[in-house]
């Protein structure tokens, strides 16, 4: 199987998400003969061969759907072997550092691989990315996920200490990404690893003093409009709330306001539709009158007709305001109801900082 591009059915070896619920998913490999166990019984895996991806698997105490992986399915559901970027940060990483079919990338440290598999995705097929890890294992690991998932031929892993022993690489980058504990290290590599026209860099850190102290170095090596950003998901608690407005007895002075109120705006109303029927139906009259009297041109009687039939839209349209309240709430005669969204006092989930720069032409 390949991350790289879509096939419809289901082969033995591939992987394979399993959806049981927006938050329970598992990544398997389809492995013939094999069991997995899931909170819906047990599911033979030598089932899903030749079924096609997006299919509905019934289970003995519900069903679950298999689902063909992609980097932000994968991010979701990959081993941990380090903490890992999600795709929220991901996303603002693609975008600011411009990549795109045909860059070349290098990225420290692979780590699991999750912004690794999202990096191939967009650089790929002409693309490249050279990516290291300073940890032996991990590195290997890494690499053997790639093969089994197609995507070895856009990707070099490298087994290495960059910030003590640098890239190795010189004028062959577009972009260069740091997830490192020291990034300032790394830099004067990196900067050697960019092209001779210039590129984009972005150094990923969990504590604002490693920030700073990044930022200061980029300035004196040259780089240009650094900015640091921290990107956070807000949840909002999205309800439809039904006020109903209090009855305090027969000789309530607030509940008799309220209904005479809305009496007169009924009145007022109705007025006001007989008034723009009565002038429409004048208007009417006085034209069949001229028509009579006197031949029209063909052109104005058109643009008369279109103006009355514009007019008594607008006066539809004038009424429909007064009745629907959809964007702020609904007011029935004895209730209001309107949509609330209101979002947790304490956002868990901080991250980090993303520092973006530039490197212009010499």
């Amino acid at each position: 199987m390949s991350f790289k591009e879509y096939k419809t059915n289901i082969e033995e070896n591939d992987t394979a998400i399993l959806y049981l619920g927006f938050d329970n998913m598992h990544a398997i490999k389809v492995v013939k003969g094999q069991t997995f166990q899931t909170k819906f019984g047990a599911l033979r895996l030598s089932n899903l061969i030749g079924k096609p991806y997006g299919s509905r698997i019934q289970c003995p105490k519900g069903y679950l759907y298999v689902l063909y992986p992609n980097p932000e399915l994968w991010t979701q559901n990959l081993p941990h072997r380090t903490q890992i970027l999600y795709s929220t940060d991901i996303s603002l990483v693609t975008l600011q550092l411009d990549l795109k079919p045909g860059s070349v990338v290098v990225e420290s440290g692979t780590g699991s691989g999750s912004l690794s598999h999202a990096i191939i995705r967009t650089v790929a097929p002409e693309g490249h990315l050279y990516t290291f890890e300073f940890h032996e294992q991990r590195a290997q690991i890494a690499k053997e996920e790639f093969v089994e998932h197609g995507v070895s031929d856009f990707v070099t892993v490298t087994h290495k200490d960059v910030c003590q022993d640098g890239f190795g690489l010189n004028g062959i980058a577009d972009a260069v990404f740091l997830d490192l504990p020291r990034p300032w290290d790394a830099i004067t590599s990196a900067k050697q690893a960019l092209k001779k026209e210039g590129g984009r860099l972005c150094s990923f850190s969990p504590c604002i003093e490693q920030v700073q102290k990044t930022c200061e170095l980029l300035q004196q090596l040259g780089f240009e409009d650094i900015t640091s950003m921290e990107c956070l998901v807000k949840n909002y608690d999205v309800r439809t709330i039904n006020l109903p407005i209090a009855d305090l007895g027969k000789n309530n002075s607030a509940l008799s306001n309220t209904c005479t109120a809305l009496d007169e705006k009924k009145a007022c109303k109705e007025i006001e539709e007989k008034a723009d029927s009565v002038k429409i139906q004048t208007e009417t009259e006085d034209l069949e009158t001229k028509e009579k009297s006197e031949p029209m041109d063909t052109d104005l009687k058109e643009k008369l007709t279109s103006k009355e039939k514009d007019k008594s839209n607008k006066a539809v349209d004038k009424n429909k305001l007064r009745t629907d309240f959809d964007l702020i709430g609904k007011k029935e005669e004895y209730s209001f109801f309107f949509k609330t969204g209101v979002f947790p006092q304490n956002m868990p989930g901080h991250t980090g900082y993303l520092t973006f720069c530039t490197l212009y032409p010499s």
